[in-house]
């Protein structure tokens, strides 16, 4: 079977980003003699077209957040490219960066440790301003006090202090600063992991107003697949430094290709009522992520793969492009025919790879979860629970499943905003699909150097 060729890309994406890696060097000793990386970021390639919001899940670990900070040159990288309409930018000093400031701007993870302290919140909004040297017409405090305005703050808070505001107020502040100076691209990094899930719906609708209004491109990383579905037109799903699948909104919940997006998928609990009574299918990854620092050869995946085979170990599988419009990096793609045909001798830990949680409504009191072992036959008696994940659970009143990819309620509480967190028609609501760990750049055991 021929490998399709790559999807053409726009011709005039606001973002291009191409190959990029950002290793951090482990040093050891009195001489700090480099003995490894961590390979946090290790090529990766997408573009961001003018006005689409593009989202980036995974696990914690897999290089999210250190990805944002390459593309808002917050870091230098180690290789690759970075284009931002049309010039690159890979390797500007802070005296070139600084004009490229007023259009590239970043929403921070922790909404109170991005805001200093000792500042007001005037004082904080107007700093883009007094950086860049802009005046703004009607002043800079006015100017503040619109911006507090706009993300729903009481203008008449430009005095107090960050310590004053409860954690989604906090976040509109960030949200104010990164768009005083109109910015063509905002890169959120978890957003709205630290709020309560009626504030998240708020700030959720709030960036959809800003967008629409001023005309924004998003990059947004979130752990909620809820939240992601809500907000992208496009998903990227990142697994240990690497994309590994990229397509639409639709394409990625309806019908996923690769197989660690199908588990991540399989962890989202649904919140229905009217599914109480249906039996709903998690697919429990066994082991623990790869460390960044020796990551498994050929394709990354294989280790904990169901599919995997001899290929999958050997020879690392680019992202290509099929002909359902997805970019899969994987060999033996799901709901599509294999790419590595001919090659289909398991390897003897991918037989083991998974579990198959069938998990049965509480109403069924004489029925019992069962565990399958992929391509084995169901066990005998109730099954045990597993140390690393719990079954899903079916009921909207059950506790978050645990596991690899862990899942979080969806926000099901009505916000003041326009709608709540999935609730649209085509987008319904459901969780975490990934952990929720605040932490996206993996730590490493020894003497560390970071920067």
């Amino acid at each position: 079977m021929a490998i399709p060729e790559q999807a053409t890309s726009s011709p005039e994406p606001l973002l291009k980003v191409t190959g990029l890696v950002k290793h951090f060097p482990i040093t050891k000793g009195l001489l700090r003699r480099k003995a490894g990386a961590v390979q946090a970021v290790d090529g990766i390639s997408f573009d961001v077209l003018p006005g689409e919001t593009l989202g980036v899940v995974g696990e914690s670990g897999c290089g999210k957040s250190t990805m944002g900070r390459l593309i808002t040159r917050l870091l230098e990288p180690t290789g690759g490219k970075i284009e931002f309409e049309g010039r690159d930018i890979t390797h500007l000093g802070v005296s070139g960066m600084r004009p490229m400031r007023r259009d590239v701007q970043m929403i921070f993870q922790d909404p109170y440790g991005s805001l200093n302290p000792r500042h007001t919140v005037g004082s904080i909004v107007s700093a883009p301003f007094k950086l860049q040297g802009v005046t703004p017409e009607g002043g800079i405090k006015n100017e503040v006090q619109r911006l507090l305005g706009v993300v729903g703050l009481n203008p008449e808070h430009y005095n107090r202090y960050p310590h004053e505001f409860s954690g989604g107020q906090r976040q509109r502040i960030g949200i104010a600063r990164a768009l005083a100076l109109k910015p063509k691209l905002v890169v959120a990094d978890e957003p709205v992991s630290a709020l309560d899930v009626s504030i998240q719906a708020q700030v959720v609708n709030l960036l959809d107003d800003l967008q629409d209004e001023l005309g924004l491109t998003y990059v947004i990383i979130a752990h909620d697949l809820s939240v992601i579905r809500h907000v992208s037109d496009r998903i990227a799903v990142m697994y240990l430094g690497k994309i590994v699948e990229l397509t639409d909104r639709k394409s990625l919940y309806e019908a996923p290709m690769h197989p660690y997006t199908k588990a991540l998928l399989s962890a989202v609990p649904v919140p229905d009522p009217r599914r109480r009574g249906a039996k709903s299918d998690r697919i429990l990854l066994k082991g623990d992520v790869p460390s960044p620092i020796s990551p498994p050869s050929g394709c990354r995946f294989h280790t904990r793969c169901w599919k995997a085979t001899d290929i999958c170990k050997t020879q690392e599988p680019p992202l290509l492009a099929l002909k359902t419009g997805h970019q899969v990096a994987c060999h033996h793609p799901e709901n599509a025919p294999d790419l590595a045909p001919g090659d289909a001798a398991l390897l003897p830990s991918a037989r083991e790879a998974i579990e198959i949680v069938a998990a049965i409504p509480k109403s069924a009191e004489s029925a019992t979860p069962t565990k399958t072992a992929a391509g084995a036959e169901p066990e005998a008696g109730p099954a045990k629970a597993d140390a690393q994940a719990a079954p899903a659970a079916d009921d909207a009143k059950a506790g978050p499943a645990k596991g690899d990819a862990q899942a979080a309620p969806a926000a099901d509480a009505d916000a003041e905003g326009d709608v709540d967190v999935g609730d649209s028609p085509d987008r319904p609501a459901g969780g975490n699909g990934a952990d929720s760990a605040d932490a996206d750049r993996p730590e490493s055991s020894g003497d560390t150097t970071k920067e």
